[in-house]
């Protein structure tokens, strides 16, 4: 399964539950995760999606461990049967 349609899974499947998943661009910011999934009651994380198997860059990595300091959950998403594990613990 390709990253595009795992992202497009991940973003109906967040909308049925009440939230948005906007695309996450930072220009001059890089390794940002590729989404901010905002959840009704206030509930947000960051999500980096993967093609099956890939794994994030370092710089990636960088900022994910960045944003964790910062008390901010972020996951990285790389198959269909994540998405709605990930959505719980948000």
């Amino acid at each position: 399964m390709r990253e595009k349609i795992i992202e497009q899974k991940l973003r109906e499947a967040v909308k049925k539950r009440g939230g948005i998943a906007p695309k996450f661009v930072s220009p001059g910011f890089y390794g940002m995760p590729d989404r901010i999934i905002l959840l009704p009651q206030g509930r947000m994380a960051f999500v980096e999606v993967k093609a099956p198997g890939e794994k994030p860059r370092p710089l990636q990595l960088a900022k994910h461990e960045a944003l964790k300091r910062l008390g901010f959950r972020v996951y990285v998403l790389d198959s269909e049967e994540q998405i709605g594990e990930i959505l719980d613990e948000i």
